[in-house]
């Protein structure tokens, strides 16, 4: 947390645009939601957009972070009462995608490959529910691929590591975006905090 908070000094200016794309005009199909919970979402953000760039057309086409999962009596949360961990909250990335290019599932096998997910409320050094490994589903397809790429997950990388997949998967409720100074930070702030765990597993 300590980390964290140090690094949110200084910002190289990064055009938020760089970061987007748009849905080609000859696709047939419309743009989809996915959101997940894998730690500190500066992390989670920085990693997704490193091996799915907007720009080489990859399949994500824009991204935010920002809080979702707590107490529906609590509207509009600050980073503050999310990290105090009374609110319930979780940090959280939310990706804009096109599921021509990149399937559902991809991005949930993606998700699994990218942090601890058999660590209940954290990853590495960051403890706290606002830390927790979550699935936000959008659909009831989109439940029911996270379930099944989940238990495909789990027998084939963490069964024979004595290890379980603790991840929630529920279905996604209120967001609240995160303050601007959150959005695409790793990119601002290239030597900022990073998440040990947020690396390709395998």
């Amino acid at each position: 947390m300590l980390g964290r908070l140090k690094s949110l000094f200084s910002s190289p200016i990064v055009d938020p645009a760089n970061y987007r794309a748009s849905m080609s005009s000859a696709s047939t199909t419309k743009p989809e939601i996915a959101t997940f919970a894998a730690g500190c979402f500066w992390g989670v953000e920085h990693i997704f957009l490193k091996h799915f760039p907007p720009s080489e057309n990859k399949g994500i086409l824009s991204t935010a972070v920002g809080y979702t999962g707590g107490n529906p009596l609590v509207k509009n949360p600050n980073y503050e009462q999310v990290c105090g961990g009374a609110t319930d909250h979780a940090e959280a990335l939310k990706i804009e995608f096109d599921p021509s290019i990149v399937s559902y599932a991809d991005l949930v096998e993606f998700f699994y490959r990218t942090h601890d997910p058999t660590t209940v409320n954290r990853q590495g050094a960051d403890a706290g529910t606002q830390y927790r490994s979550a699935i936000f589903t959008h659909s009831d397809n989109q439940l029911a691929i996270a379930k099944r790429v989940t238990e495909e997950i789990q027998a084939k990388y963490f069964t024979p590591k004595g290890k379980q997949i603790v991840t929630e998967i529920v279905e996604a409720g209120q967001w609240w975006n995160a303050e601007d100074y959150h959005q695409l930070y790793l990119f601002k702030n290239p030597n900022g905090y990073h998440c040990p765990t947020h690396r390709l597993h395998w």
